[in-house]
């Protein structure tokens, strides 16, 4: 059994953990950022760096002395290397790089990205390769097939805004604050989802991508009329995601003939997306998984658990190993048009 500390630090959640590699979380620690940015309406990168750098050292203390466990008795780090917030990354990377130097322990740089993708797999040990995996997030909203730990074919991306960023604009047009997804969440739990009439960007498509823009330009478009309700804005919107998710991975599911269909990133924790996606794999016969709600924001357990799947590949890193700010799962995947590029 294998143990890994694990740092996260992409956004501006701080975040440690003590993961083993028989799927036991010991110890796991999230300081959250909210009041900071929230008179911003969104995350600052300079705020959010400097607030990793006060906290990231007590939450490494803070989980070793819960759990127990002397630094000398972890079988490496696992730090988010990426992609992210370029000046939250370097702290969390170069924290995890002086602690494995300092404790003689082998270095896991993490792909963010790629601790969401493995995710399911920390909480649902039935949950075997291959799978069709929606990641959406804040940043990335993406269909991929996982082959593997670091085997990952994409299917499809945003070519503009992702799904969870979204989220965010639409609450700030209403006035909700930041962090958008659970405000409108649960505003929308108030109001008809069939109120006003949005687009479903790019449903029916050929083409296998996500859009937003359009969909977050008409939700502001709603609330600057006066005509609606917002809380019959926010379930309109909320209802206009998960019919573009299920619009976008239908197809994905006619490319792909893995026999599950999981879901995971930050928008994974809405319950109408988890609901609208778990009929979508039942009518197509596969089954479902998607992690709880507190592994799919941001968390140092995600990463743990992908340092330990790494690491019981025998993939590890120098301590050279750069901080970057984009970092795609699949390199060969084509660019797109638009911000698609980035993914």
């Amino acid at each position: 059994m294998a143990l890994i500390l694990a740092l996260e630090s992409s956004c501006d959640d701080s975040a440690a953990a003590l993961v083993t590699s028989d799927r036991q979380i010991l110890a796991q620690a999230v300081v959250g950022q909210n009041d900071a940015h929230r008179p911003f309406g969104g995350v600052v990168p300079e705020i959010a760096a400097r607030a990793h750098v006060e906290i990231l050292p007590g939450l490494v203390r803070q989980v070793l002395h819960e759990a127990d466990v002397g630094i000398g008795e972890v079988d490496a780090i696992a730090a988010t290397a990426g992609p992210g917030l370029i000046g939250g990354v370097m702290v969390g990377l170069l924290t995890g790089k002086g602690l494995a130097l300092s404790a003689g322990k082998p270095l896991i740089a993490v792909n963010h990205l790629e601790g969401h993708a493995l995710s399911p797999r920390l909480v649902d040990p039935e949950l075997d390769f291959p799978y069709l995996l929606l990641l959406a997030s804040g940043g990335h909203c993406q269909l991929l097939e996982v082959s593997g730990v670091g085997r990952y074919r994409r299917l499809a991306t945003t070519i503009d805004d992702a799904a969870g960023e979204a989220f965010d604009k639409a609450a700030k047009s209403m006035g909700l604050g930041y962090p958008g997804g659970p405000a409108i969440e649960a505003l929308a739990a108030e109001g008809d989802r069939g109120a006003v009439p949005l687009p479903r960007p790019l449903k029916g498509s050929k083409e296998p991508h996500f859009s937003f823009a359009g969909l977050k330009a008409a939700v502001q478009r709603a609330v600057a009329s006066g005509d609606h309700a917002h809380a019959d804005i926010a379930a309109s919107f909320q209802q206009a995601v998960v019919d573009c998710f299920v619009d976008r991975t239908r197809g994905a599911l006619r490319l792909s003939d893995a026999p599950s269909l999981v879901v995971a990133g930050g928008v994974a924790a809405n319950q109408a997306v988890r609901s609208g996606l778990q009929q979508l794999a039942e009518q197509h016969g596969r089954a479902f998984s998607v992690p709880p709600a507190w592994l799919c924001t941001d968390n140092a357990a995600m990463i743990g658990w992908a340092g330990a799947e790494r690491f019981a590949a025998g993939l590890v890193d120098a301590l050279d190993a750069p901080a970057r700010a984009r970092w795609p799962l699949d390199d060969s995947a084509e660019a797109v048009r638009g911000a698609g590029v980035k993914a």
